[in-house]
């Protein structure tokens, strides 16, 4: 990979993985438009641990509060992350070789792009919106949590799928969004762990591509986390709805 793409691409990672639009969609989409060959696993590695600093330096307090001896609801919220990551650990285990192969193409992609985010819109519009993060229980916690298998599918959002779940189980965006993206810490260490595992010793280097890889996921998503958590409780949800359903019209168009 030269510079270029690794600062694209890497780029690309920060941003999407945030927002409800799908990450892997708009990797997946960026190498095959731009012609690029796959950007390989130590790549990913890269910028997967490049999110999961940002995401865990920005919630560092959260993070603090739910190792905090006393801290009830700290404690409390900890528990509520684990049982909404276990279902996405067992299918991500058995689904993992079909997800790789069978969906990752332009129309699933296309068509997981506009149903979910039809989805999302409908939570946003039919959900209360009036309950905080600290009124979350184990039904909602498995519930999101049954809700981000969905992730697997290319196309689909793992940060948007489980903001869905949440509005629909009556949280603020706010709060829906802050639940998500702390459950993204075990999903993004899970699925860089997984990667690593299947990574040879040889194509493992700490090379200039994996710290360039890094660092840009890692600024982007980070500064991506700060604005997107403003920016909802403003707008909403409906610009991601917008595009999501203009970008899968797109390529069923191209696909014709």
């Amino acid at each position: 990979m030269d510079l270029w793409q690794v600062i694209v691409l890497a780029v690309v990672q920060g941003l999407t993985e945030f927002l409800p639009i799908s990450s892997s969609a708009h990797l997946i989409l960026t190498s095959q438009l731009l012609g690029w060959p796959d950007q390989g696993l130590a790549f990913d590695v890269a910028v997967h641990a490049g999110t999961l600093v940002a995401v865990v330096v920005y919630f560092r307090r959260d993070l603090m509060d739910m190792i905090t001896p006393g801290n009830t609801a700290g404690h409390r919220l900890l528990a509520y992350l684990m049982v909404a990551t276990i279902p996405l650990l067992i299918a991500g285990f058995f689904l993992a070789d079909m997800v790789e192969t069978v969906a990752r193409n332009a129309r699933v992609i296309a068509w997981a792009s506009i149903a979910f985010g039809l989805l999302l819109w409908a939570a946003d519009r039919l959900g209360a919106r009036v309950r905080t993060i600290e009124t979350l229980n184990g039904k909602d916690a498995i519930v999101i949590g049954l809700a981000q298998v969905l992730a697997l599918i290319p196309g689909t959002s793992r940060s948007g799928i489980t903001i869905t779940a949440g509005l629909f189980m009556g949280l603020t965006r706010e709060a829906a969004a802050r639940f998500a993206f702390l459950l993204s810490i075990p999903a993004i260490g899970a699925a860089g762990a997984w990667q690593a595992l299947h990574m040879d010793a040889a194509s493992f280097h700490l090379g200039p591509e994996f710290a360039v890889g890094f660092l840009c996921s890692g600024v982007t998503a980070y500064l991506t986390i700060a604005w997107f958590l403003r920016f909802v409780q403003r707008a909403g949800m409906t610009p991601f709805v917008i595009y999501r359903v203009l970008l899968g019209v797109a390529l069923l168009a191209a696909l014709q």
